[in-house]
């Protein structure tokens, strides 16, 4: 019995009958005796060509099985089939072409029609390229001691503030879905683990309807103990990205060409602090931020200058005032008003928040306190800074926000798999 060959492994078998399964991407018959179809699998494609018992209900997108012999046809590979089996017919009428660079349907219906969309091997490249993301964080984190953890997506309350937060019963009691897995990583800092990151998905409650929002997300987290500047953190990042860049480069080079953005580059990522970037949005684009924080028309034009003048791509920002910052952020040690933080803009677009953090426990209640959070609800969290908690800080990167800024792709929820907005509970 033929076991199953993968497309991308037909070199080794020239000559041989093999058997493949795959989806019918196209279909062209020369007459009543001749037929050529494109067979697509998950590792490439190839054309099979069908002399007898030509299938007279076969539809583009079927999934089928053939078995046949391995040829060298006038341009690549081809299978000249001995026997054909439709595994399941598609429907005559499709949602919308797939075998295209670019699907002739908005995004609402291509969203719609998620799982089917990634039949179109443009789309499918972006969540490759997505999952060699993934894996690099991981794989670069581990290589220098990081632990992988699994914090709990149900919590008692918000880790960030009181707001921005989906409740639900629980038991008769309040929960909420965790904005963030800040509170659970820094605890295992003080655990003894002392590094550790997490993949896992985070939501926020807030009611934005942008290109660049989507209320549940994929957030890369990392967190390391013993650091007492944001430098080590914001070299730390630019060790990481260059190393994901780079296997994007060597792994997912076909996905990047067909994508129109290989080779990848990210280099070295100055920095500037948000007071400086006020200067100069000011004086080189005469653009006055209104906000405490910068505003996407800000980091826009901030990206625009740092290109120009460091041909970077990247800009971390420092020094974001203490009212723009999450309770447990260190304040900085020179001027109070002023934390110990930084975010990356990458092309545009804020990727990165990240910092220090307040280790001392009276420190971290009085902040807390401020901010307007009962310690009593957050006790589990603060018991860990009265127990030896050393100095720490840490980072958060989108995925889906990261993945949309290598690729130059516009809107965020295209470079998510399912999104969840406003108005999108499905599929």
């Amino acid at each position: 019995m033929l076991l199953r060959k993968e497309i991308k492994n037909l070199e080794c078998c020239i000559g041989k009958t093999v058997k493949l399964m795959g989806f019918v991407k196209r279909i062209r018959k020369v007459g009543s005796k001749l037929m050529f179809i494109v067979l697509s699998d998950y590792s490439g494609t190839v054309q099979l060509v069908v002399s007898n018992n030509l299938p007279k209900s076969l539809t583009q997108e079927s999934s089928i099985e053939v078995l046949g012999q391995v040829v060298e046809g006038k341009y690549d590979l081809e299978i000249h089939v001995e026997q054909l089996n439709i595994l399941s017919l598609a429907s005559s009428e499709l949602p919308f072409e797939v075998n295209c660079a670019d699907i002739q349907a908005n995004l609402a219906k291509i969203l719609n029609y998620r799982a089917f969309s990634l039949r179109n091997e443009h789309i499918a490249a972006i969540f490759k390229v997505q999952s060699t993301i993934t894996a690099g964080f991981s794989e670069y984190l581990i290589s220098k001691g990081f632990t992988s953890i699994k914090s709990p997506k149900l919590v008692a309350g918000a880790t960030e503030t009181g707001a921005s937060v989906f409740s639900m019963n629980y038991f008769g009691k309040t929960a909420c879905l965790a904005q963030s897995p800040q509170f659970y990583k820094q605890m295992m800092v003080g655990s003894g683990l002392e590094r550790v990151f997490e993949v896992g998905p985070v939501f926020r409650a807030e009611s934005h309807n942008t290109s660049r929002h989507i209320n549940e997300y994929t957030s890369l987290d990392l967190e390391i103990g013993f650091i007492t500047s944001i430098k080590q953190l914001m070299s730390l990042e630019q060790e990481l990205l260059n190393y994901i860049v780079n296997k994007l480069n060597k792994e997912r080079e076909y996905e990047l060409k067909l994508l129109s953005v290989y080779p990848l580059r990210l280099g070295e990522i100055p920095n500037l602090t948000l007071s400086e970037a006020r200067k100069i949005l000011k004086k080189e684009y005469n653009y006055e931020i209104m906000a405490i924080d910068i505003d996407p028309k800000g980091e826009k034009l901030i990206c625009n200058y740092v290109k120009e003048k460091y041909n970077s791509n990247a800009i971390f920002l420092t020094e974001y005032p203490t009212e723009a910052r999450p309770f447990y952020t260190m304040p900085h040690n020179a001027n109070n008003t002023l934390t110990q933080s930084f975010d990356l803009i990458y092309n545009g677009v804020e990727i990165t928040t990240g910092g220090l953090r307040i280790h001392n426990y009276e420190q971290l209640l009085k902040s807390a306190t401020k901010a307007g959070l009962n310690a009593t609800e957050i006790e589990h969290y603060l018991t860990m800074f009265n127990l030896g908690m050393p100095p720490h800080g840490g980072f958060a990167i989108g995925l889906e926000r990261l993945t949309a800024q290598l690729l130059g792709i516009e809107n965020i929820k295209q470079a998510t798999l399912f999104p969840r907005d406003q108005q999108r509970l499905v599929p």
